[in-house]
Parts: structure tokens; sequence; C-alpha cells
């Protein structure tokens, strides 16, 4: 049976890389959908952590509170997110190496033991809000206890995450495919609750802010769309994925996974946008501001929209949940073995990562502050994986002939320094003035 599940993953994971090869030696393809594909994938498996759980609570709230104003952050924060995971990429596909195991290459060995603490607890952090997400749309759908839906959420995840041992390609379908769902449920929400285009279109373009409350949900929003896991985790999967050295193949590549990026992303920005025009088409409309929790957001939908408006956001956020919880296990196991070479069995880190979650439950928390709080958390951990992605993709000694334009470095450091400062603002407000 082993011998079988060999055969097939080299079957799978090699027809991808033999179709890539004859794209980047300039072989015809039928059309661009099919020099494409060969590519598609990693970028969308990175671009689940920017519709995770977290992502639900502060759009929901910013539509809530504010109707469309904020639309405008969720555009320019998605944007920013594309060129950093663009970044990402390319210290990949350059070096064959990942960002964490570059921190442990150039850096002091305390310095690499002390990110990789800290990386291990942002990526716990970030797994609590997405462990929860799934558990409480387990909830919502079901009727069952959170108790039992985190139980059937570790379940899922580790059913998932057994893929891997298939190969890159099937796991890449299945994240893919959820990411689909989430933006198949979203587009159903968008036509149900009939937004204001016009309104719509101003905000999109249009900065505008109404008071200090509106600033920190705007940080809330970047810190819950640049996710630091997300960073780690995309330079890893294209590593190895398909290797060239040829300088023109090299360029070639990562044109087509700019591409990728593009497209994941893209769909991610419009999943994002859709949850805060959905709150602020339902709620802000009806003067419902203050939806304080995701199950107060599911069951307020029923009267305002009809049962299908319930279920569809009920569905979302528990694909949501599952397909970044996934995810982010995926993360941890990269940044252990990047920073101090170490790899654990993926059904242990499964269980260690969502025992913050099970402790949240049993103690009766609020799952949905829970989960907006880990978003905080996350801020801490953001400076560590922008700076030195930035830092390193900038030395030509480093990437060669992938090393960044001065504009390109220029741009990154800029929304380093944004991201940043929003997020030192976002944490004074949230632990301090708050």
């Amino acid at each position: 049976m082993r011998d079988i599940k060999q055969i097939s993953q080299k079957t799978t994971d090699s027809r991808t890389i033999q179709d890539a090869m004859d794209v980047l030696g300039n072989q015809k393809k039928q059309n661009l959908l099919a020099r494409l594909m060969p590519f598609m994938g990693p970028a969308f498996i990175a671009s689940v952590a920017y519709v995770d759980p977290g992502n639900f609570a502060t759009n929901i709230q910013g539509g809530a509170q504010f109707g469309y104003m904020l639309v405008w952050v969720i555009v320019v924060s998605n944007l920013m997110a594309m060129l950093i995971q663009t970044l990402s990429a390319k210290l990949g596909i350059a070096t064959g190496m990942n960002l964490a195991e570059h921190c442990r290459a150039h850096f002091p060995r305390p310095v690499a033991y002390g990110m990789w603490v800290l990386m291990e607890l942002v990526a716990m952090a970030t797994d609590l809000a997405e462990f929860l997400g799934a558990a409480i749309g387990f909830q919502l759908l079901l009727g069952v206890p959170l108790f039992v839906g985190a139980l059937l959420t570790a379940v899922v995840t580790l059913l998932i995450l057994g893929l891997e041992r298939y190969g890159f390609r099937p796991l890449e379908a299945v994240i893919s495919s959820l990411a689909g769902v989430i933006a198949l449920c979203y587009l159903a929400e968008t036509f149900i609750d009939k937004p204001d285009w016009g309104q719509v279109m101003y905000h999109a373009v249009v900065p505008q802010f109404a008071g200090a409350e509106s600033v920190l949900l705007a940080s809330g929003i970047l810190g819950a769309t640049v996710m630091p896991h997300a960073i780690f985790l995309h330079s890893a999967l294209m590593q190895g994925r398909i290797v060239v050295r040829d300088k023109s193949r090299l360029k070639r590549l990562y044109r087509f996974e700019i591409a990728d990026v593009v497209i994941a992303m893209g769909i991610a920005s419009f999943v994002n946008a859709a949850m805060l025009i959905m709150a602020a088409a339902t709620f802000y409309k009806s003067g419902l501001t203050h939806v304080a929790s995701l199950e107060e957001a599911h069951r307020t939908l029923e009267p305002l929209l009809g049962s299908s408006a319930k279920w569809i956001f009920g569905l979302s956020l528990l694909v949501s949940g599952l397909a970044s919880s996934t995810v982010g296990t995926s993360a941890g196991q990269v940044i252990m073995q990047g920073f101090i070479k170490r790899h654990i069995p993926i059904w242990l880190r499964r269980l260690v990562t969502m025992a913050p979650a099970m402790i949240v439950i049993w103690m009766g928390l609020d799952p949905t502050r829970t989960l907006v709080i880990s978003q905080v958390l996350l801020s801490f951990g953001l400076p560590f994986a922008i700076i030195p992605l930035v830092m390193f993709t900038r030395r030509p000694d480093i990437m060669g002939d992938l090393v960044n334009k001065r504009l390109t470095t220029i741009l990154a450091a800029l929304i380093a320094a944004i991201i940043v400062a929003l997020n030192v603002y976002l944490i004074y407000k949230t632990l301090v003035a708050g």
C-alpha cells in the first residue's frame, strides 16, 4: 500500500513539474489557463490566512459600525499583502531556502532562537483564532456544543493535513477548493444583501476615517490581513516546488508566481470586502451597529436577509476555520524546521496548537472576544517577519538575478513601516488606552 501511495505522489507531483518545465521552456500550451495551471496553488494556500475567522471578526465589526467607510482599508491592505507575499515567494524561488532558514543562517544564534520562540507563540495565537472559528462554525451549523465543534475541527484538519503524504498537489487542490467555497459563499451573500454599489466604489478609493475608533478598526483589519505565519509559509512552499537555475527560466517562473499571487490575493480581497459590505448593507443599514459576536451576526442575519443568508454565513465561517487552521499547522512545521532544524509529527503539533483553544472553551471565555484579542497578539510578530524579508530580498549576494529593484525595496520598506506603526497603535489602544 505504501508503494502505491508513493507512486501516486510521484505521478501527481512529477506531472505538475513536467508541465511547468514545458511552459518555462516555451513549449506551447493550448491557452493561457493551461500555461498558468502548473504554477497555481502556493499563493492560494498562503491566501487562506487572509480570509480566516479573525478577518470575519474585524471586517464585520468595521462594516456594522461604519458602513462602507473602511472598504478602502481592505483594498490597501490586500495590495500590501500582494507585494509582501510576492517577495516571500521570490525568496524561496531564488535561493531554495525559506525565510526561517535565512534567519537562522544570517542572524546570531540567540536572535534566531528568540525569533523561533516568538513565531511559535504567534503561530499558536493564529491557530487559536482559526480553530475557534471552525468550532463556532460547527456549532452554528450543527447545533452541537462548542467543545464538540472543537473536536470535529481537530479530526477534519488532521485528515486534510494527511494529504501531504500524497505530495504538494492534492493539498493545494483541497485548500484552493476550500478558498473557492468561501468566495462563493460571500458572492451569494453579496447578491442577497443588495449593497449600494455606488457607495462601495466610492469608499474603495477614497480614504476616510470617523474618529479614533475607526482608526483602531482599520488597524485591526490590517493586522488581521497581513499574517506573519503566511509570510514564512509562502517562501517554504516555493523553495523546492519547481527548481530552475537558468536565468531566463528563473525570471519566467517568478512572473508566473506573481500571477498566482495576484489571482489568489485578488480573491482574498474580494472575500474580505464582501464581509464588510455584507455587514454594512445589513447591520449598519438596520441600525445594528454593535454586533458583538460571530454568533450574534449569524443569528441576526435570518430576520434581515432570510434563513439562506444565515446558513451561508455559517458555512463560510466553518470552511474558513478548517482551511486556515490546516494552513496554520503547516506554517508551524516550517517555522520549527527553519529556525532550529527540528521536526515533530504533524498530529503532535495539531494536538499542541489546539490546546489553547480547548482551554478557552473549557474556561467558558467569550470565543469571539478571544478571537479578536488573538489578532492583536499577531501584531507583535509582524515586524519579525516583514523586516527580515525586505532585508534579504534586497541583497544581491542572496537573491542573485531576482534581487529587488530599488523601487520595490522602497515600497516594501514603506509598507513595513506603515504596518509596524499601525500595529503599535493597535497594541497601545487595545492594551493601554482601552
